[in-house]
């Protein structure tokens, strides 16, 4: 901290303000403040002394989470021989304070555990503390939280204890394993089924189960799990214990996932579970959801564990079908949260049924699938006094697209077309309700694309059906059977005398405020599967295109009218393309010219986007088949755009999301003319890179990408494309070489890495002859560290593209030349790309990145084997052997190991898979 070591008194008054401080502003300065003095070291002194003097709840509590912090992120901060002290210490803190607040108590045992398990010289820590204050009835408390949050913080993702500790511990904690749930028994015998007691006792032993480390044979005649069951069989069981027994439960259930291995204990859990039926069935006549949710929670988990028996052997053994039984019943509860907890459980049963494949199979499950999509039908039901259209945003819109998805998932063993028309003939047959018909045709649009549309007279009937619906029916009625139909343009393109009764129906919703959006949406549909019918509506669509903000349409909606009406656009006779993409783009360009000229259009402020947007889906999906030598009919249109497209730039410039969206319309541009934007080239280059060089939005770079991908393989532009690529290099670099400059600017790391890229793809040479490629390459070594998933994905894709330029020689005349270029960079830049991409690896980016790292270690090797063998090795002397706490990192046979996988790997997945279990080491 700047000006050394603050006072107690200092930081106890920051403390105050921060929590008592009325001024918000006095609040925010003191948080600033303690952060940076969480950071300092002095913060290890200080919140010991500040624990001592146990002045108050706030105070300590802060100085508690502070030492659990600090052991968290700067133990190397310590030296080893201070270690012991700070144990005893929080040992003490923790005994002083046990009765103050329960928070302070779980921050203080966090840094006891985390304590534990980097300091390699405290050994057998569980027997100590359980020999140290198991004895005493008011350390009981503080001690099980010790031992609840110790399994927990093995795989915290604050800790880098790497593989071998972690090991280590692992092994440690097993042999301890009895002993924990011993004390837990003696616990539970001692305070006589007090509450507090059980409640402490059951999460403790539920963080041992999710460990994995407790002997299967041990636990299933444990009388811990007597008591258990017996607590979830009680009607009087509280609330706060019901759920701790439940969470209990549910991780003794994935502990066993692998069944076979646990036989003894599965049987009991297996056979404990099926006795708690009776316990829900009271639970729901007592009205109580929050035991219903839980006993769902167990029955969910027990089929989850018990799946591959419930397929294996349907009906046998612990392929019990009563298992299923007990989710159903849970799925005719009234409240839809209950039925929605099992989800993942029908999705993977569908998921192994599907991939089995067995038609005897299928028939078992057949009855409880059907069963089940019956529940789900009534679920979506809306209230009988509900007004208006269904939500799609609320909890209960949100459950509706989760049984959608569902539907879709196991439709395969129902058979799609059976349960369609006895979904319909409920509707034709019966009389029902409006709410039912609504919930009913919801299904039904479901599955309605699953179900073969060729000459299939039930999928006829239900069109024609819905197009004749009365304007008098429920407006939630109309609302999802707009949906139906737009589900159905399949059946619709196969019959196509329909088209016209269809598009009259859903125009009557467009005209409707509640219905526009999805008419839109419906409609869209429609042209995106029947284009080529379609094309005689065209000037229908262009109508409502002219009109789209006389009706009460989404934005989203709106885009999606105009991109359908640009498919059909595309499918028209070439010569008549110019002329009405030139109509369809007058709207958005006479509202683009008039808020130039300031005057507000349609009571829509100066904000441009919605007309950029609008035009960008009209380029991007006007893409009609033009043969080699005739003009792209877009070309004269998009020509005489470009200029008001260029001064609502300039206009803009300053404002990052009108820029981004005025890049987005011409990439599309350029992308729908391709080399027929050859005359847009010299203009907009020049303006992206004047403008980049007082505003650098990085949409520059990314629109300047699509311009290299388009013009990178042309002779006559690439020298003009490097101008372009070494003036928009400038100001990047400086803004990255900012502090934190990498961190804060992401999108810039991504675009820029995204434009060199397609360099290298179009024109390699051109850019490794440069000047600016080696500032190129350093930037991308120094851009490997940042943790951002897309930055990251597009310098490792720049990496490995360079180097595989040195090795593909797909019969292009300059691979000698290209070869040697590399040979050069490499020779500069090897030695350093591999120190930092094994650094990065082991100690920046998290697994998922690892495949993108080991494809560029690959094409390094494979450009220069012997080479990356001697780079590789000395990047490994490089690293660090053992942690802070003393333990070991890696030892010499698992560093030369990895040399000898790499080295020796014979395919890129090789390399990946060795790179994922050596960084696990340092992890």
């Amino acid at each position: 901290m700047e000006g050394g070591k603050p006072s107690l008194a200092l930081v106890y008054q920051a403390v105050q303000a921060l929590y008592h401080d009325p001024d918000p502003a006095g609040k925010e300065r003191a948080s600033l403040w303690l952060e940076e003095f969480q950071r300092s070291m002095y913060a290890w002194e200080i919140s010991d002394q500040l624990l001592q003097l146990k002045q108050d709840v706030e105070s300590c509590y802060f100085a508690a989470q502070t030492m659990k912090m600090k052991i968290q992120t700067s133990f190397y901060e310590l030296p080893a021989d201070t270690h012991i002290a700070l144990r005893d210490s929080l040992l003490s803190h923790i005994q002083n304070l046990k009765d103050l607040s329960p928070v302070i108590v779980t921050q203080l045992a966090l840094a006891i555990a985390d304590l534990a398990l980097q300091m390699a010289s405290w050994k057998g820590c569980v027997q100590t503390l359980i020999e140290k204050y198991s004895n005493e009835v008011t350390s009981l408390m503080f001690l099980i939280e010790i031992l609840t949050v110790l399994p927990e913080e093995v795989h915290s993702r604050s800790l880098r204890i790497g593989a071998n500790r972690r090991t280590e511990i692992i092994e440690e904690l097993a042999y301890y394993s009895s002993t924990v749930i011993s004390l837990l028994m003696s616990c539970v015998q001692k305070t006589g089924n007090d509450e507090k007691m059980l409640i402490k006792v059951f999460r403790c032993l539920g963080s041992w189960f999710n460990l994995g480390v407790l002997d299967s044979n041990f636990m299933a005649n444990n009388q811990l799990l007597m008591i258990l069951f017996q607590v979830l069989q009680r009607d009087e069981t509280s609330t706060n214990l019901h759920e701790a027994a439940s969470d209990c439960v549910c991780s003794a259930l994935y502990a066993i996932e692998n069944v076979d291995n646990n036989m003894p204990l599965a049987l009991q859990l297996f056979q404990g579970v099926l006795t708690l039926e009776t316990a829900y069935h009271m639970a729901v006549a007592r009205e109580d959801l929050d035991k219903v949710l839980n006993y769902c929670r167990i029955f969910t988990e027990l089929c989850e564990t018990f799946l591959e028996a419930i397929v294996r052997n349907p009906g046998q053994g612990m392929g019990n079908l009563r298992t299923l039984e007990l989710l159903l019943i849970c799925a005719g509860h009234p409240q839809y949260e209950v039925v929605e907890i099992s989800f993942n459980f029908w999705y993977r049963l569908g998921e192994h049924l599907y991939k089995i494949n067995d038609a005897v199979l299928h028939g078992i499950f057949r009855p409880y699938i059907q069963r089940l999509l019956h529940a789900l039908a009534r679920h979506c039901q809306l209230d009988p006094d509900h007004e208006g259209i269904p939500e799609d945003t609320d909890d209960f819109g949100e459950f509706r697209m989760r049984v959608s998805d569902l539907v879709k998932d196991l439709i395969f063993l129902v058979g799609s077309m059976e349960c369609f028309s006895q979904l319909y003939s409920t509707l034709k047959d019966g009389n029902p309700s409006w709410e039912v018909t609504e919930a009913v045709l919801f299904i039904m649009a479901s599955i309605a694309k699953s179900v073969d549309p060729e000459n299939n007279p039930p999928l006829t009937e239900v069109l024609e059906a819905v197009v004749q619906l009365p304007q008098t029916v429920h407006i939630a009625v109309r609302y999802t059977s707009i949906e139906l139909v737009g589900e159905m343009s399949e059946v619709v393109d196969r019959n196509p005398h329909f088209l016209d009764p269809v598009l009259n129906y859903l125009m009557k919703g467009l005209r409707e405020k509640p219905l526009a959006s999805v008419a839109a949406k419906a409609i869209h549909n429609i042209c995106s599967v029947c284009r080529d019918h379609m094309a005689q509506h065209f000037q229908g669509l262009l109508d409502i295109a002219r009109s789209l903000d006389s009706f009460a349409l989404s934005p989203e909606a709106a885009v999606g009218l105009l991109k359908g009406t640009a498919l059909v656009l595309a499918r028209l006779p070439l010569e008549k393309i110019a002329e009405c993409l030139s109509d369809l783009c007058a709207v958005q360009v006479i509202a683009l010219k008039k808020q130039l000229s300031q005057q507000p259009c349609n009571g829509k402020s100066s904000d441009p986007t919605l007309w950029l947007d609008r035009l960008a889906v009209i380029f991007r999906h006007t893409n009609p088949i033009v043969e080699n030598g005739q003009t792209h009919p877009c070309q004269k249109v998009i020509q005489e755009i470009w200029p008001i497209l260029s001064e609502t730039l300039n206009k803009h410039q300053a404002d990052n999301r009108i820029v981004e969206r005025c890049c987005r319309c011409l990439r599309f541009a350029v992308r729908c003319v391709g080399k027929g934007s050859a005359a847009l080239l010299q203009p907009l280059v020049t303006q992206m890179v004047n403008v980049y060089q007082i505003y650098p939005h990085s949409c520059f770079l990314y629109l300047g990408s699509i311009l290299v991908d388009e013009y990178g393989m042309e002779e006559g532009c690439r020298q003009g494309l490097l101008d372009m690529l070494q003036a928009l290099c400038m100001p990047t670099f400086q803004l990255l070489e900012q502090p934190y400059g990498l961190r804060n600017h992401p999108d810039t790391v991504d675009d820029l890495f995204r434009l060199a890229t397609r360099f290298i793809q179009r024109s390699p040479v051109t850019l490794l002859r440069s000047q600016i490629i080696i500032h190129i390459i350093q930037c991308a070594i120094a851009s490997t560290t940042l943790d951002h998933r897309d930055a990251n994905c597009s310098v490792m894709k720049f990496m490995r593209d360079l180097i595989h330029t040195g090795i593909s020689n797909d019969h292009e005349d300059d691979y000698e030349v290209r070869k040697e270029l590399i040979h050069h960079v490499m020779s500069q830049n090897g030695q350093q790309m591999v120190n930092q991409l094994l650094q990065t690896c082991c100690f920046c980016l998290p697994p998922y990145t690892l495949p993108d790292v080991a494809e560029v270690l690959w094409e390094i090797m494979l450009f220069d084997r012997p080479t990356f063998c001697r780079w590789l090795e000395n990047s490994l002397k490089g690293l660090p052997k053992e942690t802070s706490g003393g333990a070991v990192t890696v030892t010499h046979k698992q560093l030369t190991d990895f040399h000898k996988q790499v080295t020796s790997a014979e395919e890129c997945k090789q390399v990946c898979w060795s790179l994922r279990d050596f960084t696990r080491l340092f992890r």
